[in-house]
């Protein structure tokens, strides 16, 4: 079991890597591949999250990490002009699908991810038509009978393949602070498998008032997150 912890003064998160046999996607349930640890608020360290996803539907963790470089840069708290969200950006549709119910979680998100690209993978039996088929949905793939004539999804598979012939990516630490903290009873919001856009654009302000406090404090000054 790998144990990464994170302290911001206030706030520690501890993210408790699985330590489990990869499985064929659909074998268990989504919810039991989650960490033993609930993530609340705080920094949360994505490559340890990238390495279980990864062992756990037996991806690379850097083709994973390559598929979040393009697709969010890596931001929790991305929203795309479509409504895709978080790091790996999952539609509203497709993150009930895959049982994620607060798609700004990173470890939900990139679990989610990681499994839709499994889904792909054994579909279409080759990496590029995953990525395109995760791009532009495996319908067009499946229409095309490839890699879809789109310029976007062209663009999106060299893009990725490019990130991923380029080395060991590193995604570093996020901030994040989960739906739950605003529900007022201590239960996530998003549990109905609905996205409240409202609730979101309140997480995403809250993600960066800690960003911003973290990066303003001074060398000798003690940090301060509410």
């Amino acid at each position: 079991m790998t144990v990464e912890a994170v302290s911001t003064e206030n706030i520690t998160v501890t993210y408790e890597a699985l330590d489990a046999q990869p499985v064929e996607s659909g074998q268990v349930e989504f919810s039991e591949v989650m960490s033993k640890t609930s993530i609340s608020s705080g920094r949360v360290d994505l490559d340890a999250i990238f390495e279980a996803a990864g062992q756990r539907y037996n991806l690379s963790p850097n083709l994973l990490k390559a598929v979040a470089k393009v697709e969010s840069n890596f931001r929790p708290d991305a929203v795309s002009r479509s409504g895709a969200m978080g790091v790996m950006q999952l539609m509203p549709g497709t993150a009930r699908g895959l049982g994620v119910t607060d798609a700004y979680d990173p470890e939900q998100n990139i679990m989610g991810g990681a499994k839709y690209l499994r889904q792909m993978l054994d579909k279409f039996g080759d990496i590029k038509l995953a990525l395109a088929a995760y791009n532009a949905g495996p319908n067009n793939v499946t229409k095309y009978g490839g890699i879809p004539p789109f310029n976007e999804t062209q663009n999106y598979v060299k893009k990725v393949m490019e990130h991923l012939g380029g080395g060991e990516i590193t995604a570093g630490m996020a901030a994040y602070s989960s739906l739950a903290a605003f529900s007022g009873n201590g239960e996530t919001k998003g549990k109905s498998g609905s996205i409240n856009f409202g609730e979101a654009f309140t997480q995403m302000l809250f993600v960066k008032i800690i960003e911003m406090q973290m990066n303003s404090s001074k060398d000798g000054e003690k940090k301060k997150v509410f």
